[in-house]
């Protein structure tokens, strides 16, 4: 029983049927990855570099980016190496970071996601408490408070997985997730802990699609009788909307995928299924605000402008 919880490799079978389309995959893969990093990259530093966008909106959808860095980042450089290694495989130290970074990152992209439509709550339906509520030291210390609580609850998780014993090194994934190690455990039993902070977990988030839909109920209220609140909300608002759609959307079907697929669906699409929250959200949400907020898309269209001439 001892050899049981000395599990040091964990092998990652999803590129098993397709070794033979490696090659382009990883082009396809490494130009995705790309694109990820430009994208983001160009609004952020857009927004740092521009005195006129230092605030909250704009600060928010920073942290949003550089979130979107930090969750691909847990990913990308991995599976790029996968495709040209003939063995996938990852230690279990390793496989449990992947998991911290990627949970935590989805985690951080709610939270900023419900600071977002709380301020546009504030800046549509509170207009004069706006500046004093939404200042740009509190908006930092809220975006850090969505960074860092993700990280604290997740690490709990984490450490809880952990602890387990595992009976078996593989997993039919191309990434490392929590619940994946979890079903690895040879004693039911032991999970128990780790259900319940899960609960926990979802019951904390599920707080934030509150506070998206409050928001939004109260935003829309106000919204139907000004047209001139009506333009602010298809401004500021829609890719907000977007954006939340996206994402909840891809982490839904993941989870419900998770907990009820069948593992006679085809194993590209389980693949897909399994990683579209870090390919689907992190390309469009940076070009979604980028094309719609008219400063950010001013100050892109400049400088390109500029490096032209």
């Amino acid at each position: 029983m001892n050899n049981i919880s000395e599990i040091s490799i964990i092998f990652l079978s999803g590129l098993n049927e397709i070794r033979n389309y490696r090659s382009p995959l990883f082009f396809l893969t490494l130009m995705c990855y790309a694109i990820i990093i430009f994208v983001n990259v160009c609004v952020v530093l857009t927004i740092i570099l521009n005195n006129e966008l230092h605030e909250p909106m704009y600060i928010l959808l920073c942290a949003f980016c550089m979130n979107s860095l930090y969750g691909t980042a847990g990913f990308y450089p991995k599976f790029l190496w996968d495709l040209l290694s003939p063995v996938h495989v990852i230690s279990y130290s390793g496989c449990l970071l992947q998991a911290q970074v990627l949970y935590s990152f989805a985690c951080s992209d709610l939270s900023i996601l419900a600071l977002m439509a709380y301020d546009r709550y504030l800046a549509i339906c509170r207009p004069l408490k706006y500046h004093s509520v939404m200042s740009k030291q509190r908006v930092i210390t809220l975006v850090c408070l969505a960074w860092t609580m993700p990280f604290c609850i997740m690490a709990v998780n984490t450490i809880l997985t952990y602890r387990l014993k595992l009976c078996n090194p593989y997993i039919n994934r191309l990434i490392c997730l929590i619940w994946s190690i979890v079903m690895l455990a040879c004693f039911p039993a032991e999970t128990t802990a780790n259900s319940i902070f899960a609960s926990f977990t979802i019951l904390i988030y599920a707080l934030h699609s509150v506070v998206i839909g409050w928001s939004y109920m109260f935003l829309i209220k106000t919204c139907v009788g000004s047209i001139e609140n009506r333009r602010k909300f298809m401004q500021t608002c829609v890719p907000h909307l977007i954006s939340l759609f996206t994402f909840t959307a891809t982490i839904l079907f993941d989870v419900i995928y998770i907990r009820f697929g069948s593992n006679n669906l085809p194993q590209s699409f389980r693949n897909f299924v399994s990683i579209e929250f870090l390919l689907i959200p992190p390309i469009m949400n940076p070009l979604i605000y980028g094309f719609k907020l008219t400063k950010i898309r001013n100050k892109i269209l400049s400088v390109a402008t500029m490096k032209m001439k």
